[in-house]
């Protein structure tokens, strides 16, 4: 990959899709990951109005560190970023405390999750509003188009995706060239949902480059048949999430009627 022209028709489409749309610019939330940090970063080198907000929901120190040492490092190199903090925590608790007692713990935690998700994007889309903005989204190949690791109308609600034709290994090189910090570099992949002890790679199975890995070789015609061992178990397991998640990746279902019963 050409990391600077890539990163050049990036911010170039980034700042020609906001003057066609009339808007300001963009507004990014910030959560201490890869994936936030070069979307913000590429957003800021278009030149146009930035907002980077926190969204903690009960955060781990961690997440709250590495994206505050961002927004600080970002504000120093571009004058047109500014930022904001959406403490979201008593929303929540709210929330949950309106909700019906459920027995299933796992259900009670995914759905918990994706609620913590869905109040982001509220809050996203409020900051957008109220300052002439559109969402940026930070979700990348694998997780949008591979295994949809993203929750509907959560961080899968936004206006544009500028890394969303990137594999995870093409954001981290975005990343080195774009000089995101090396607490984020480093730092393992994880959605801030659950607690910083539980990784991407927890939640999903497997690592972003063992995903990478088979979704370019069944891009490339590859089939079960090709594989063995570990490399054909995360095989099953992409192709599994896959097909589960297609309700999130194709468009919303429309019941046609026909002509015949209008």
């Amino acid at each position: 990959m050409k990391v600077d022209k890539v990163t050049d028709h990036i911010v170039t489409w980034l700042k020609d899709y906001a003057t066609k749309a009339r808007v300001k610019g963009y507004v990014v939330g910030v959560s201490g990951g890869i994936d936030s940090a070069v979307t913000s970063t590429l957003c800021a080198m278009t030149d146009l109005e930035v907002l980077c907000v926190e969204m903690p929901i009960h955060q781990h120190q961690d997440h709250v560190t590495r994206a505050q040492e961002h927004i600080k490092q970002l504000k120093s190199r571009f004058n047109n970023v500014g930022d904001v903090r959406s403490d979201l925590t008593p929303v929540f608790d709210t929330f949950i405390d309106n909700m019906p007692a459920i027995d299933d713990s796992a259900l009670v935690d995914l759905t918990r999750g994706n609620t913590r998700a869905r109040l982001r994007m509220t809050t996203l889309y409020y900051h957008g509003g109220v300052n002439g903005l559109l969402v940026a989204g930070t979700g990348n190949k694998v997780e949008d188009f591979g295994v949809g690791f993203y929750t509907k109308y959560g961080d899968g609600g936004v206006d544009v995706s500028p890394i969303a034709d990137l594999m995870k290994s093409e954001v981290y090189k975005i990343g080195q060239h774009v000089l995101v910090p090396d607490s984020i570099m480093n730092a393992a992949p994880s959605d801030g949902l659950y607690g910083a002890e539980r990784t991407d790679e927890d939640q999903i199975g497997a690592s972003y480059d063992e995903l990478e890995m088979i979704m370019n070789e069944i891009d490339n015609g590859k089939t079960a048949a090709d594989f063995s061992g570990r490399k054909l178990e995360v095989f099953n397991l992409y192709s599994q999430l896959n097909k589960k998640n297609q309700h999130k990746m194709n468009p919303i279902p429309v019941c046609t009627i026909p002509e015949k019963l209008k």
